[in-house]
This record gives structure tokens, C-alpha cells and sequence, in this order.
């Protein structure tokens, strides 16, 4: 089963969240669904969030570290890119 890296935009603020998961559309409705709990992050700042990129990894550990690095200056440079139109 694979699993993901994922970014988040917030279509009313602009805001970035940062996740992995080894399910990626049904995190994507949690965390847009008012009454799940388990998305604090996304529920304290406002929505509603779509999925800007996201990246397949063969094993959770992969997708960690692929988050971990997508939250360094590098990974934002990347995503401020991306979000930009550049590749």
C-alpha cells in the first residue's frame, strides 16, 4: 500500500499545512469536514482546503521524511514554486 507526502493550501487564506498519510483522499475530506477532530492543524485556521501537490512513497518512513523535508527551507522554497506556476 502506498503512502503520501501532501501539501495543503487553504482556498481562504492562503495558508500551507503539510501532512502524509496512507490514505489521501479520505485525509483530504477529514480535513474539510467540520465535525472530524482528528485534523486540529486545519480546524483552527480557516478553510476549506485543497490539495496543492502530493507525492507517492513506498513506505511510511519515505513519507515522513519527505514531510519532514517538505517543512525545511528548501521543501517551502520548493512549494512556494510550485504554487507559483515554476517548477
Amino acid at each position: 500500500m502506498p503512502f503520501w507526502a501532501y501539501v495543503l493550501q487553504s482556498e481562504s487564506t492562503g495558508q500551507i499545512y503539510i501532512g502524509q498519510t496512507n490514505h489521501l483522499h479520505a485525509r483530504l475530506q477529514e480535513h474539510n469536514a467540520p465535525d472530524f477532530r482528528g485534523t486540529l492543524h486545519t480546524k483552527r485556521r480557516p478553510g476549506p482546503w485543497r490539495l496543492v501537490y502530493s507525492e507517492e512513497c513506498a513506505t511510511r518512513s519515505d513519507a515522513m521524511r519527505r514531510e519532514k523535508q517538505l517543512k525545511t527551507g528548501s521543501g517551502r522554497r520548493f512549494i512556494r514554486q510550485l504554487l507559483a506556476g515554476g517548477c
